[in-house]
């Protein structure tokens, strides 16, 4: 069968092969029925752009990067969700890479991996330096989520996880909880995302008046379930008393309500827990998580649009944004 070719789609839609090119490469500027048309006719015939002759043609491959640490981690899985679903609204397609949190992963991003086959990336780094990320991204269009500290030319998306500890720290303080701990530091953690979590924490504790405790702050092995189980099974084990957690992410709170099952405790009755991300666990979980809930679209939209404009052609310096977020409040931890 003989390829379908770009005047293909512009005869059977009735229109110029110029706007056919413009809808397959999603510009803004194309009336909606228009667009609806090429789309149909697209469809009908099965066109597939030709990527390379696409490349030479515009210097634009209609497709973006995402690289993240963790494609099975259910806030990074949503996160791509969107992120593919506002870049289809664009008629751009996504790559999704996983790093794992390995420098040489990193690197690669920007420098080796996706060189000449895509036209952007967004980029949720741990390990890679702030002069490396500039001196390897160079004139490749680029935005940061996440917690690390940007180049000065970068555009960087992010959530507010001090405000966001604080936020859910007060919901329990409110709810008249009083030993409230904190799940969890985890041990050879090089992010800063648990210590700014931590810093809301205790700020939230601080301007209500109430002591710090260390020992209310758990360490764990790792980043899974299993591992904030095992250590909120220890903090029981030695007669740690506390009402409530503020939870790492969702999977700890998960964790957590495993041990405390196990030693006979009762959430929220004896112990009120709260999550983080809100991710599809959190409301089928039992009893259902309350969970701080960044607006993961948002995030996605902000990013991607930031970096629409780069690939278009904007310059200057980085621009910082902070997305909003919600705490979602369900059985584990209710208000007062």
């Amino acid at each position: 069968m003989a390829r379908v070719r770009l005047v293909d789609v512009a005869e059977r839609a009735n229109v110029s092969m110029k706007t056919v090119s413009n809808v397959v490469n999603g510009y803004a500027h194309v009336q909606p029925a228009t667009r609806a048309r090429v789309q149909a006719a697209i469809d009908e015939l099965g066109y597939k752009p030709n990527l390379t002759a696409r490349r030479l043609a515009t210097g634009r491959t209609g497709m973006i990067a995402l690289a993240m640490p963790e494609i099975d981690h259910p806030y990074f899985a949503e996160v791509a969700r969107h992120v593919a679903e506002v870049a289809s609204d664009h008629g751009y397609r996504v790559i999704i890479e996983q790093t794992l949190g390995d420098e040489t992963a990193e690197r690669a991003v920007l420098r080796d991996r996706d060189a000449g086959l895509v036209d952007g990336v967004i980029f949720q780094p741990l390990r890679i330096a702030t002069l490396d990320i500039a001196r390897f991204h160079q004139d490749l269009p680029l935005v940061l989520l996440g917690e690390v500290e940007a180049p000065v030319t970068t555009d960087h998306v992010m959530v507010d996880n001090v405000r966001g500890a604080a936020d859910a720290t007060s919901h329990l303080l409110a709810a008249g909880r009083t030993r409230i701990g904190f799940l969890g530091l985890v041990e050879g953690d090089i992010t800063a995302t648990n210590s700014r979590r931590l810093l809301g924490y205790q700020e939230a504790l601080v301007g209500a008046g109430v002591p710090l405790d260390p020992g209310l702050v758990l360490t764990t092995s790792g980043f899974g379930s299993d591992a904030a189980a095992v250590a909120v099974d220890d903090a029981l084990s030695r007669g740690l008393r506390f009402d409530a957690l503020v939870c790492r992410d969702d999977r700890f709170a998960i964790g957590a309500l495993t041990a405390l099952r196990r030693h006979g405790r009762e959430v929220p009755g004896d112990v009120a827990l709260v999550g983080w991300d809100d991710s599809a666990m959190a409301q089928w979980a039992w009893p259902p998580l309350t969970s701080l809930a960044p607006d993961k679209h948002e995030l996605a939209r902000v990013a991607f649009e930031l970096l629409l404009e780069r690939m278009q052609g904007t310059t200057g310096v980085g621009r910082h944004r902070v997305v909003p977020h919600t705490l979602q409040v369900r059985e584990s931890a209710p208000g007062a």
